[in-house]
């Protein structure tokens, strides 16, 4: 049972509007929490958003019947808190067992209602919201801060950055350990349920695997006859995972073809799902065993197009982007676009093996169309630069930003530059800083969460935080000028 929320007003707990915030504490939390004040403030609002929520987590189910659930409104308190404030579900749980301020805005009565925050409850229902509904609520609340300031979209500025995926460092030797580790783990259990023989030494296989991974380790510490003995190492490592690669396709054969030996046929689905999986661990275990052999055993350079990066995270990418601190990062690139006001009006995560240039119109087009025309001026880096987009850029702004590469090219294009130019120029930096509060506030230097769908989510999710922050500085400031809520640290440090 879900309803969107809690319309009767329960003992202890405040109306959702007339919770009091402390405006002279400095904790980020104010403002996120202030901003989902106003959003609960503006029933249109409000029902927008819990409509979005109530098609993801309702699907085709009636909302009037079933266990009661988290209300729609309390699922959008916790998915914006999460990464708002860079919380854990850990952290997420305890505050909402404990934070009055943020017990009092879910809805939640005092100290005498006992319903469970588990963080396995939190985790499933924000988990139960898709990318795009997340999206879709970034854009009402970037509409509603251009409502209270429409000059905020007037002026825009974007850049790229890489939120990495959750991986360890990848080497062919590591991978394939990934690989034959879950291979050994879920290979005895299919075999068991249609009682095959083939897999009582499993353990002693994964065994010597770690041997020899551990060997390898050891040669690339070494100096001396570097390469003849990685191959060595290789080869044993090489020859384990065929034969269990082997083993695991002979007991695939058998087993797609036949139904587990359960009379009660309870076991169907658990074989199904154990084969899907086996399925796809052998083919990648393969296809990095493939390559280890072509680079450490023939000598060849492995395109980067041919490598993964991760069994467990298979679309990571290798990117470079010519830091000195980080030479090389695996994960994705994300476009921000921020307004005046500092809301990431527009954000989309760069498709594999696609260029910057590329999608810089298709995506400014699109933020050109729901701003409605209103944006008069827009900076981006260089690296976005191309003959093209020059031209489609002045096509669709009055006043583009965009300069070219090269130190000749540059100095042309600064001595015919117009006044606005110099002006978006000189302002463009600050993207920077938007691009560090997602990465260090809003926890977007790493993603947490696994599979592309939730890498999607969580970029989304660390967005909403950072856009609700943004209201709730702009609501606070215009209520408490000189308050501390509303100033940013640098500010008041």
């Amino acid at each position: 049972m879900r309803i969107p929320h809690r319309k009767q007003q329960y003992l202890g707990c405040p109306p959702v509007t007339q919770v009091v915030l402390n405006a002279n504490c400095r904790d980020r939390m104010i403002p996120i929490l202030r901003g989902l004040q106003h959003i609960y403030s503006r029933p249109r609002l409000r029902q927008q958003a819990l409509d979005l929520i109530a098609k993801d987590v309702l699907g085709d189910a009636d909302p009037d019947h079933g266990r009661p659930g988290l209300t729609l409104w309390q699922i959008l308190v916790l998915a914006s808190v999460r990464l708002g404030c860079d919380f854990t579900y850990d952290q997420l749980q305890d505050l909402s067992e404990n934070h009055n301020n943020l017990r009092h805005l879910m809805q939640v009565m005092s100290d005498w209602e006992e319903e469970s925050f588990d963080f396995r409850r939190i985790r499933d229902n924000i988990c139960r919201v898709r990318p795009e509904t997340i999206e879709a609520i970034n854009h009402l609340i970037v509409a509603e801060g251009h409502r209270l300031d429409p000059s905020a979209g007037e002026a825009v500025r974007g850049d790229s950055f890489v939120a990495e995926t959750n991986i360890h460092y990848p080497t062919e030797s590591s991978l394939i350990m990934d690989g034959l580790r879950k291979i050994l783990s879920m290979a005895p259990q299919l075999a068991g349920l249609f009682v095959l023989s083939g897999w009582r030494q499993h353990k002693s296989l994964w065994k010597k695997a770690k041997k020899a991974s551990r060997e390898i380790g050891r040669i690339k510490k070494g100096r001396s006859d570097y390469e003849v003995r990685l191959q060595s190492g290789y080869g044993k490592l090489l020859r384990i995972a065929e034969m269990v690669l082997s083993r695991t396709q002979e007991l695939l054969d058998d087993t797609l073809q036949n139904e587990p030996t359960d009379p009660e046929g309870l076991a169907t689905g658990e074989a199904a799902f154990l084969q899907e999986e086996l399925v796809y661990w052998h083919a990648v275990t393969t296809h990095v065993c493939n390559t280890a052999w072509r680079r450490v055993m023939e000598g060849e350079t492995v395109p980067n197009a041919d490598k993964l990066f991760s069994l467990f995270e298979p679309d990571s990418e290798l990117i470079k982007r010519g830091k000195a601190s980080q030479p090389i990062q695996y994960g994705h690139k994300v476009l921000v676009i921020e307004d005046a006001l500092g809301f990431i009006c527009h954000y989309n995560i760069v498709p594999l093996a696609t260029d910057e240039r590329d999608i810089l119109i298709p995506e400014f087009k699109a933020l050109c169309h729901r701003l409605r025309g209103g944006i008069q001026r827009a900076s981006f880096d260089r690296g976005f630069h191309s003959p093209e987009n020059q031209e489609q850029l002045a096509k669709l702004i009055a006043h583009p930003c965009l300069p070219k590469p090269g130190a000749k090219q540059a100095v042309e294009q600064e001595t015919q530059a117009s006044v606005q130019f110099r002006q978006a120029r000189q302002k463009h930096p600050g993207i920077e800083s938007a691009i560090g509060a997602l990465q260090s506030g809003n926890a977007l230097a790493k993603c947490r969460d696994h599979s592309q769908v939730g890498y999607a989510r969580y970029i989304g999710l660390g967005v909403l935080g950072r856009n609700l922050l943004i209201l709730g500085k702009l609501l606070l400031a215009q209520e408490h000028p000189n308050c501390l809520a509303a100033a940013s640290l640098r500010d008041a440090a």
